[in-house]
């Protein structure tokens, strides 16, 4: 289940890639002869900066992910095992 973090983690890094492909398409039509010298540099810097942050927010949600993956597989085996042992230990127990 996705918790507030995960949905916060989610939320920004959508919104960096949302703003890294604004740039991406406003740098290329509409501000293309605006931008020269150290605006150009700066400008695809700032972009190239939320690009890298979508990807970063990317791989820590697929880490938690696969924690959290992970954790519920323990779970899920541990109380297979209890069951299996308790309908064993109950088997015995009728015979």
């Amino acid at each position: 289940m996705l918790n507030s973090a995960d949905a916060l983690r989610r939320w920004l890094g959508v919104f960096c890639l949302a703003v890294a492909a604004g740039m991406l398409i406003w740098g290329q039509t509409v501000l293309e002869s605006h931008l020269r010298g150290r605006m150009f540099l700066i400008y695809w810097l700032v972009c190239f900066g939320f690009t890298i942050a979508a990807i970063v927010i990317a791989l820590r949600d697929i880490r938690v992910l696969r924690r959290r993956t992970r954790q519920e597989q323990r779970k899920l085996v541990e109380a297979t095992l209890e069951e299996v042992d308790h309908e064993r230990k109950d088997r015995q127990i009728d015979r």
